[in-house]
């Protein structure tokens, strides 16, 4: 969701399955209704700047590895309200879905330099670059791999200054719900990072506006 521009510790058992079950576990921090709250820094060679954003999963399906949501966009430049944006993900299972995208104009290679910025992918790099990671057992890890494409604006038009062409790889954090980001498109400043933490509205008294979503 940048500004539109032109051009100018890990457990040891993680592969195999005997049961065949690749569903990554389920996670109440990642679930329909669950908040979050932090930045994305959009800095570019010419200025540092970060957003504040907000997030909220709408819905998730971890069986067909599928979930959507919102994201709200503050402090925007040439905006006068929270840009809010609907998304829909894709949860790395390795049935639904494997870490390489092929798609959104990301190359295998746009995927392994975005993944690598992880800590927690580093276990399994060897073993994606051999088949996809398709042979990964990622029932029991404790990160959750997703990409999150924007899919269109709620409340602005599309002449709102952002571009929603590009996606976030994301990797979220079941200890504790954190989510680290990279935003990935070709025409936009590089590995621009989100980093959000899960939020209880009622103890911190934060709150996200409603939407109808149609």
């Amino acid at each position: 969701m940048p500004e539109r521009f032109f051009e100018s510790s890990v457990p040891s058992q993680i592969s195999g399955s005997a049961s065949g079950q690749t569903f990554p576990q389920a996670c109440s921090l990642l679930s329909v209704g669950q908040a979050f709250s932090g930045t994305q820094n959009v800095s570019s060679g010419q200025k540092d700047e970060a957003w504040r954003v907000n997030v909220r999963i709408q819905g998730c399906d971890l069986e067909s590895g599928y979930l959507y949501g919102t994201m709200d966009a503050w402090n925007v430049p040439l905006a006068d309200t929270p840009i809010v944006i609907f998304w829909e993900g894709e949860i790395v299972d390795t049935k639904n879905y494997t870490f390489y995208t092929g798609k959104w104009e990301a190359t295998a290679e746009d995927d392994i330099k975005h993944w690598t910025k992880f800590p927690s992918f580093m276990p399994l790099l060897s073993q994606v670059e051999a088949d996809g990671g398709k042979s990964l057992d990622l029932s029991n890890y404790p990160y959750i791999f997703m990409r999150w494409k924007e899919q269109y604006f709620v409340n602005v038009g599309a002449d709102c200054g952002l571009t929603i062409a590009g996606f976030y790889y994301v990797c979220f954090s079941c200890g504790d719900g954190s989510i680290n980001g990279y935003y990935y498109d070709p025409n936009s400043s590089p590995f621009q990072k989100l980093e959000l933490k899960s939020t209880n509205e009622g103890r911190s008294g934060f709150s996200f506006s409603s939407y109808e979503l149609v």
